[in-house]
């Protein structure tokens, strides 16, 4: 049952601390299958999964810390050294970090949002998120948003593939050549429109044929598409090739450039596109994520001011996010502890009304006093558990959750249960509300 009590353990495997080979390595076949993978195991209560070209990174959710031992799906892949993981809070401001566009190699690029999007619709899919990560993810969106709408942050709209193709163009001079995209995906049509306004003509190759036509209608240069089969013949007449499909194995292999002569080939597919024997052939030079440090540290030193007004902004909604999740918690483990108190009292009351014999006004006088007797013995918990929330004491909260869990109690109700007029003595109760109960009450509670 997810409960909304729990706490958030992630990982991260990005470019800052790892290789291409790492990062292939790290990854999955999908997001929603990585999440349904990390939902098997019993300790884990909800879960995120976003892949990317330059990152891997997972969350989930559980009672305790010891939820964040599923994770090792990914990091048992790759070593050590090259995973940064995460609790509580740091998953929470390092999503929004994401979202923003403040983690991507392209600073500000706007295309993470779209993925941080499809990866929660992916994890929703398979219902992989609860209270925790729905709020959280959420929250992320919407910084995402504001950054860009708010802020210079995606000024120039540099993305990855426009990055990719900038770094070409200083391999090689473009002006009268030839390009060819490999992918219609959303990467492939982003590097599509970049390279365009540097060559002279464009080839789209992709697998699905109609997908690359209509990839190479939206661009403002000659332009055609052709099969993946076609890629040898296309590549004898390019001087660049971009490669960026969403493939978990290599579309491109060493045949296809064995008469390529001198071309640039850049890879920005995660995993790489290229195999590796590409690299190797004579005039073909390939360059990968790792070579674009370069140009995106350009582009981060244009942006630097608008990150430091997004980060200012991410302060803000970070706490305005952990305050949203304190009243949360407190909230639904207060309204736990009433919910047993009321079928407790509920259940009393119908032993000892079903014992007396009063009239409608004594009857409610037993009723408003079971009211205040609730009220007063739950007044200083609901305060403790409020000042715990506020102090991030979520053992505190996971107890009082266990103690107070609606459902708790035994199945059986045949077992034999002690009612309110059978363990409470007269001497038990308060002296100012026995003075409001009737005699018949008192009579009764002595009798017993």
């Amino acid at each position: 049952m997810k409960r909304g009590t729990g706490v958030i353990s992630g990982v991260s495997i990005s470019h800052e601390r790892s290789s291409m080979d790492d990062l292939e390595a790290a990854s999955t076949d999908s997001q929603r299958g990585a999440v349904k993978a990390l939902l098997a195991d019993s300790r884990v209560e909800e879960a995120f999964v976003l892949q990317t070209c330059n990152r891997i990174e997972a969350y989930v959710v559980g009672d305790d810390e010891t939820a964040g031992e599923a994770l090792s799906l990914f990091t048992d892949r790759v070593p050590a050294d090259v995973t940064v993981s995460m609790g509580h809070e740091e998953s929470l401001r390092h999503l929004l970090r994401v979202a923003a566009g403040l983690e991507s190699v392209v600073l500000g690029e706007d295309q993470i949002l779209g993925q941080v999007r499809d990866a929660y619709e992916d994890a929703r899919a398979v219902d992989g998120l609860g209270p925790i990560l729905e709020d959280g993810i959420t929250k992320a969106l919407h910084v995402g948003e504001r950054a860009r709408s708010e802020t210079a942050i995606n000024e120039g709209t540099l993305s990855l593939a426009s990055a990719a193709v900038r770094l070409a163009a200083r391999e090689v001079a473009l002006d009268g050549t030839t390009g060819v995209v490999v992918g219609a995906g959303e990467m492939g049509r982003l590097a599509a429109e970049a390279l365009a306004e540097e060559v002279d003509r464009l080839i789209v190759a992709n697998r699905t044929v109609p997908n690359a036509e209509y990839v190479a209608d939206t661009v403002d240069v000659e332009a055609s598409a052709v099969a993946l089969d076609a890629l040898a013949a296309a590549a004898e007449e390019a001087r660049v090739v971009v490669t960026a499909t969403n493939s978990p194995d290599h579309v491109v292999d060493a045949d296809a450039f064995a008469d390529a002569g001198e071309t640039i080939v850049v890879d920005v597919a995660q995993p790489r596109d290229a195999h590796p024997e590409v690299d190797d052939l004579p005039g073909v030079t390939v360059l990968d994520l790792d070579a674009l440090e370069t140009v995106t540290e350009e582009t981060r030193e244009e942006r630097r001011e608008a990150a430091v007004a997004v980060e200012s902004m991410i302060d803000a909604e970070f706490d305005n996010l952990l305050t949203q999740y304190k009243r949360k918690r407190a909230d639904r483990v207060i309204s736990a502890m009433y919910e047993s108190a009321e079928r407790v009292k509920a259940r009393e009351l119908e032993t000892a009304l079903g014992k007396l014999d009063l009239d409608d006004d004594q009857q409610q006088v037993v009723e408003s006093m079971a009211d205040a007797i609730v009220s007063q013995l739950l007044s200083a918990p609901t305060r403790s558990l409020r000042d715990a929330a506020e102090q991030d004491d979520w053992s505190t909260i996971h107890t009082a959750l266990q103690l107070f869990d609606p459902n708790f109690g035994p199945d059986d109700d045949s077992q034999t249960q002690p009612s309110f007029a059978e363990g409470v003595a007269v001497e038990d109760i308060p002296e100012g509300m026995r003075e409001e109960m009737p005699t018949g009450v008192l009579e009764e509670l002595s009798d017993d």
